[in-house]
């Protein structure tokens, strides 16, 4: 699955529409609608493209994309009571299922 790379350098935009780049050339489009965010990125260093969209409905967030080879992955993450359940699909087929404390819950700051 992808994220949001911490080493991005810097945002322009508004809000609900940021163009952001980091130190190695990398771009990353970031655009919030209500309850829905939508992530589009390309990677500098070998031209590819990638993609998400996270909904959150309630205490739950489901995410859906397409790697940088065209494969698709899912995502559904569940927080309730000081627990973050997440299970999906990566992109190479793989199910998966976590279940963190809300403390111990990798974040994008890590």
């Amino acid at each position: 699955a992808a994220s949001l790379s911490p080493a991005i350098a810097g945002c322009v935009g508004s809000g609900s529409i940021q163009s952001c780049s980091d130190s190695s050339g990398n771009n990353y489009t970031v655009t919030r609608m209500g309850n829905q965010t939508i992530v589009h990125g390309y990677n500098a260093s070998t031209g590819s493209t990638w993609n998400q969209t996270s909904t959150r409905v309630g205490d739950s967030t489901y995410t859906r994309g397409f790697d940088a080879s065209g494969r698709s992955w899912n995502s559904t993450t569940r927080s309730s009571a000081g627990t973050v359940t997440q299970h999906g699909v990566d992109s190479d087929g793989n199910y998966f299922n976590n279940t963190y404390r809300t403390n111990d819950y990798p974040s994008d700051d890590d």
